[in-house]
C-alpha cells in the first residue's frame, strides 16, 4: 500500500506502481467517489472498450406477454 500526500491545492500523485498496474495514462479521466469512508478513483474507459466486453451477446429473446403488462 502506498501513501500519498495532499498538496495545498488538494492534489495527489498516483504512485507509479499503481499507474502502471492500472494502465493510467496522462490526461486520462478518472471518476472519483466516496464509498464507505474511502475515496475511490475509477478509470473511465472508452465506450468501445466497454462494448468489446459484451461482443457476441444478442438481445433477440422473446418476452412473454405478461412481461409487458403492468
Amino acid at each position: 500500500m502506498a501513501t500519498v500526500t495532499v498538496s495545498p491545492k488538494y492534489q495527489v500523485v498516483i504512485p507509479l506502481d499503481l499507474r502502471t498496474r492500472m494502465n493510467i495514462k496522462p490526461g486520462q479521466k478518472l471518476e472519483a467517489m466516496g464509498w464507505g469512508g474511502h475515496i475511490v478513483l475509477v478509470p473511465k474507459r472508452p465506450i468501445e472498450e466497454i462494448r468489446a466486453l459484451f461482443a457476441g451477446l444478442t438481445n433477440d429473446f422473446q418476452r412473454e406477454k405478461q412481461d409487458r403488462e403492468f
